[in-house]
């Protein structure tokens, strides 16, 4: 690959064509190439790949690397981790920077506590969890925050459960990992939100394996052969992962949902919809987009060549938001069949919790769409702040109201 002056540098990240949509720029690189040239903001070369069908191929193939210790992984400065200039140590217990079988071995022993029998049998207890929240923001004097009062502490609540984290911590772990995904900070602010993070989860699961109890984290701790730092990495997963999607879909879902009040009057009037509803918004809005991966030997995709050493950048919203996948992709459409969507990845790392996402989300509609029928945002659609700052999408703050007494 030779550099030219119509390869983009740097990743295309401006949401120009509205809050909901992929950056137009994305999009004219996928039309045009799905998988394109890209230069880093260090100079160095690499790949990015943005046709449904690319992306869904290359996530199936364990050639292309999640580890970042193989070589100098170059990501850009967008995603808030800056371009390594040695490799990075592989994370114990982070099984989603791992290739098999590392990652093989860490994720069979959570296999069973995601599967969906056991998901199904929560659906009483998330949906139990999720009329509390709505309870508490009914007693609210609009307008309220529904970020801060509904969309957050959901899935916290849920994931602080399953994995038997205290809830009362819940502001200490929100706000590290709040920092830790932001894009634009230095290496040192990175680490320090990552190592704070780790500490607290470090004695956690250290008292789980002392003291297991009936939960995910103990149910880990009590796997020998996983040491503390191991226990420490996949507990940083799971509680980063559990909340932080789930509450940016909340809230951006019923963003989008305010913002298209035909579709919302659809779905208020058919229940049935729902499930339907929750992948449609899923594919429409990608919140977990940009993912990285390492050539590991020369390879071929979309035609061409990619070489080993390359560092790959795969955006899944523009993957979802392909014409030759989906019809009309740019339109959220609660009636159609979004099956296949790539939202929750593909291949080895699809992610462990989506049916857990699932349930939390069609609870979580379908209770604000009840209990609240003249829910409406409390200020202008562009005065809404995007979370175009953070590497999880969405919104940081959802000013909404409602007419007393609905």
């Amino acid at each position: 690959m030779s550099q030219t002056a119509d390869v983009p540098h740097g990743l295309p990240m401006d949401r120009d064509a509205g809050p909901f949509d992929p950056p137009s720029a994305l999009t004219r690189l996928r039309d045009a190439r799905p998988v394109s040239p890209l230069v880093f903001p260090d100079g160095h070369e690499g790949w990015l790949v943005t046709g449904y069908e690319e992306v869904r191929q290359m996530m199936a193939d364990t050639r292309f690397s999640s580890r970042l210790d193989l070589d100098v992984i170059h990501v850009p400065y967008e995603t808030g981790m800056p371009a390594a200039t040695e490799p990075s140590p592989q994370l114990p217990g982070m099984f989603i920077a791992m290739d098999p079988p590392d990652h093989s071995r860490l994720r069979r022993k959570l296999t069973g506590a995601f599967t969906v029998k056991r998901m199904k049998q929560l659906e009483e207890h998330i949906a139990a969890i999720v009329e509390r929240q709505l309870d508490h923001l009914a007693t609210l004097a609009p307008p309220v925050d529904l970020v801060k009062e509904f969309a957050l502490p959901v899935p916290s609540l849920v994931i602080c459960e399953l994995l038997g984290v205290p809830y009362a911590d819940r502001n200490t772990f929100q706000a590290d990992s709040a920092q830790f995904m932001v894009r634009e900070q230095t290496l040192e602010e990175k680490m320090g939100a990552y190592l704070a993070l780790n500490t607290y989860l470090s004695e956690l699961v250290t008292t789980k394996r002392a003291e297991p109890g009936e939960d995910i984290l103990s149910d880990l701790a009590r796997h020998d052969d996983l040491t503390i730092e191991e226990l420490t990495g996949a507990a940083f997963l799971l509680l980063l992962a559990g909340h932080e999607t789930t509450a940016n879909m909340l809230s951006l879902g019923t963003f989008a949902l305010l913002e298209h009040p035909e579709q919302r009057a659809e779905l208020s009037a058919d229940a049935q919809l729902l499930p339907g509803a929750v992948e449609e918004l899923l594919r429409y809005l990608s919140v977990a987009d940009i993912f990285f991966r390492y050539a590991t030997e020369d390879l071929e995709l979309g035609g061409e060549t990619i070489t080993k050493g390359s560092t790959v950048v795969v955006s899944l919203l523009a993957a979802n938001h392909d014409p030759r996948r989906f019809e009309n992709p740019d339109t959220l459409d609660i009636r159609r069949n979004a099956r296949g969507l790539l939202s929750f990845g593909h291949g080895v790392h699809q992610c462990l919790g989506q049916q857990l996402a699932r349930i939390e989300m069609r609870a979580g509609f379908e209770g604000l769409l009840r209990r609240f029928p003249t829910l409406a945002l409390a200020v202008p659609a562009e005065e809404v702040k995007l979370r175009t700052d953070m590497n999880i999408y969405g919104v940081h703050e959802l000013p909404v109201t409602w007419t007393a007494g609905s």
